[in-house]
């Protein structure tokens, strides 16, 4: 064989394709019938082609391996140690644990799961100096990695409340971040990420692809101007960004790709090397009731992309977790999918596998032009903070939410089993032990919170009622 082998071949341009497309269409508009828009006003075209990556900027290379996560929640310090360890003997390779109590003993639950070495992404829904110090005693006398998803700007969007009041939450944050970013306080080393931003929620909510990567980078921003403004070294902080796959397949792929062009330029504006560290976990906006089993195959696709995208762990979400209480049996089966893609479908294989996509790649570079572009619009509006608190930013989730919701009512937006092909004897209504809908509770709060809403939340109600 030789090198000249295809020099005999002449290259076909852009310009020849589209007009062999066009002679093929037979008079039919080119635009109309095979260019088609998508909620984040990207034109998806029938082809790609080399000319498209052009001007396009190559998303940072991730690190090359994932691990398959398990997120346990730590009410019971005993009940939880035990589901660590089952989920870590059947192949789990990192822990998601989530915190709401501060009384918890970390030292018993790191030493306890038999987990030295393995990643533990630690979610705490609470401000305290005092457990930060616990944490790094215990993550430096058992060596334990932990990425910390601490996060009290997405505990706002939550609940609509400061965990106290907006100054003393920043306060206590920034002298978490000094202990945290502190070389010479034992254990800090072990501590792979100080921050979380709570991107999952946006995408929960409704908000389109390019809104949670504008709104992910805003959320990111808050922080690294509270170093700034408190004198601490903004160039130590490593944020840790908890990201939500939802059902576009190619689009997610690209969303993270994104991400990590997005969070470089605006590392690079405070001279911070540090590398977007992703973890990912299935959406809940598309999960069904109905026709549950579908889930799994939902959940698959979106596995596949958090993995493609070049996400660094891959939570798994149960299908039957948004009625059913944690259970052996679906915790396994999720588990498995992703080992199931690891090891037998070689997800493990290949590093960056969407690179010279022109697909991936034109749809990373338009996602990131246009995320930047609403960040820009957001920092000259005060920042995320004041936009959040004059309630644009719910806004602008709310009124993509509509269309989608829409879409989904007239059946352009297709949930298999609960819009279309619809089994008429599905029956649910003996199978809840979790209510799946939407809770609204008469808090007075701060500011309009965040709200998660599944697609399918009213047509589920009608069917319950029916049954």
């Amino acid at each position: 064989m030789t090198d000249h082998l295809f020099d005999m071949f002449e290259g076909v341009s852009t310009k020849e394709w589209k007009q062999k497309i066009q002679f093929d269409l037979k008079g039919a508009d080119y635009n109309k019938t095979l260019l088609t828009d998508t909620p984040e006003h990207i034109t998806i075209k029938p082809f790609y082609h080399p000319d498209d990556l052009s001007e396009t900027t190559a998303a940072p290379t991730a690190s090359g391996s994932w691990s398959a996560c398990e997120r346990i929640y730590v009410a019971n310090e005993e009940k939880a140690i035990q589901k660590a360890r089952l989920a870590l003997d059947k192949g789990a390779e990192s822990l998601h644990l989530v915190l709401h109590n501060k009384t918890t003993d970390l030292h018993k639950v790191f030493s306890q799961t038999d987990a030295p070495g393995i990643p533990v992404y630690l979610e705490m829904h609470f401000l305290s100096t005092e457990k930060i110090t616990e944490l790094l005693k215990a993550a430096g006398s058992l060596q334990q990695p932990v990425h910390l998803l601490l996060d009290p700007i997405g505990d706002l969007n939550a609940s609509g409340n400061w965990h106290y009041n907006r100054k003393k939450d920043m306060k206590l944050l920034a002298e978490i971040l000094k202990m945290l970013t502190d070389e010479n306080i034992p254990g800090s080393d072990f501590v792979r990420s100080q921050v979380g931003v709570n991107m999952s929620r946006y995408l929960n909510s409704g908000a389109s692809a390019v809104q949670q990567l504008a709104y992910g980078m805003a959320h990111v921003n808050e922080y690294l101007n509270l170093m700034e403004e408190n004198e601490l070294d903004a160039t130590l902080l490593s944020p840790l960004f908890y990201c939500g796959a939802g059902h576009h397949y190619f689009f997610e792929i690209a969303k993270l790709r994104a991400l990590r062009i997005l969070w470089k330029t605006l590392a690079t504006a405070y001279n911070n090397p540090n590398a977007a560290h992703i973890l990912a976990t299935p959406g809940k906006r598309n999960k069904t009731l109905y026709d549950y089993n579908v889930n799994m195959l939902r959940t698959t696709t979106e596995y596949m992309s958090a993995v493609i995208g070049g996400a660094d762990a891959v939570c798994a979400l149960p299908y039957d977790s948004i009625y059913h209480k944690d259970n052996a049996f679906g915790s396994r089966i999720a588990r498995n999918q992703l080992l199931i893609l690891k090891h037998e479908s070689y997800f493990k294989a290949v590093n960056n596998a969407a690179d010279g996509s022109y697909y991936i790649e034109s749809v990373t570079a338009e996602m990131a032009e246009k995320a930047l572009d609403i960040f820009k619009q957001i920092e000259a509006g005060g920042g995320y903070l004041q936009q959040l608190m004059d309630g644009a930013i719910q806004k602008k989730i709310k009124e993509t939410a509509r269309e989608e919701q829409e879409a989904f009512e007239k059946e352009e937006r297709t949930l298999v089993g609960t819009n279309k092909y619809i089994n008429p004897e599905d029956s649910m209504k003996n199978n809840l032990e979790l209510d799946p809908f939407l809770k609204k509770e008469a808090v007075k709060t701060l500011v309009e919170p965040i709200i998660e809403k599944r697609l399918a939340e009213q047509s589920e109600k009608k069917r319950l009622k029916q049954e």
